[in-house]
């Protein structure tokens, strides 16, 4: 028997198909792979909490840092008694600068918070008068400085009794009471050393409606 014949545009085909292997036998070509997107979705939402307890855990040690450094410079303490009224009432809460005297100088006038010179175990709340070398003199309830009346719109009245003349030794303070009649201060436990000032008061953070500035 004879062969059939071949078509010759199968043929053709056929022969081209077997001259040209790699046009239609192998694979088309193909791009490179993208790069799997979901696993890092995945590892990205589990970083994501973590990053975000590791910036709160900062912000809870820095807080606390915060915290340590104004309980060293700053204490709020509680006033017993009236000795510093009409300004400072027997119950007030004021905030005590533990600081300020390290950075300035005592100033007269100053509202501070001494140990008690008798038993420094106590802590009082008086106005600092006289400092260092100044001559004082209270006579019939006006206190004055180095020979000058000092103007006392603080004061709630002028004490008459217990008239003095001191003169304020180095590193050393005079200090009384606004309420002048009320008042334990140098006038009876004497002059101050520098030491035993704690702080200086600036301002009164209770009663709400008595919030602000102490003057």
């Amino acid at each position: 028997m004879s062969p059939l014949p071949l078509d010759q545009d199968s043929l053709l085909t056929h022969s081209q198909a077997l001259l040209a292997p790699g046009v239609e036998s192998a694979p088309p070509a193909s791009a490179p792979p993208a790069p799997a997107q979901f696993p890092l979705r995945e590892r990205e939402a589990q970083e994501r909490p973590e990053r975000a307890l590791r910036r709160l855990l900062l912000a809870l040690k820095v807080g606390v840092v915060l915290l340590v450094v104004y309980g060293l410079v700053f204490n709020f303490s509680i006033v017993r008694g009236s000795s510093m009224s009409p300004g400072i009432h027997d119950g007030d809460r004021i905030l005590v600068n533990h600081l300020s005297y390290l950075l300035e100088p005592v100033k007269r006038g100053d509202i501070v918070v001494l140990r008690y010179p008798l038993d420094p175990r106590l802590d009082y709340i008086k106005r600092v008068i006289g400092l260092p070398g100044d001559l004082v003199v209270i006579r019939g309830g006006f206190v004055s400085v180095n020979g000058e009346v000092i103007e006392e719109p603080y004061i709630s009245e002028p004490d008459p009794r217990g008239d003095m003349v001191v003169r304020v030794t180095s590193e050393h303070y005079f200090v009384m009471g606004d309420n002048r009649p009320h008042s334990s201060d140098s006038r009876e436990f004497g002059q101050v050393p520098r030491e035993n000032l704690v702080g200086k008061v600036d301002l009164r953070i209770w009663p709400p409606s008595r919030l602000g500035v102490l003057e």
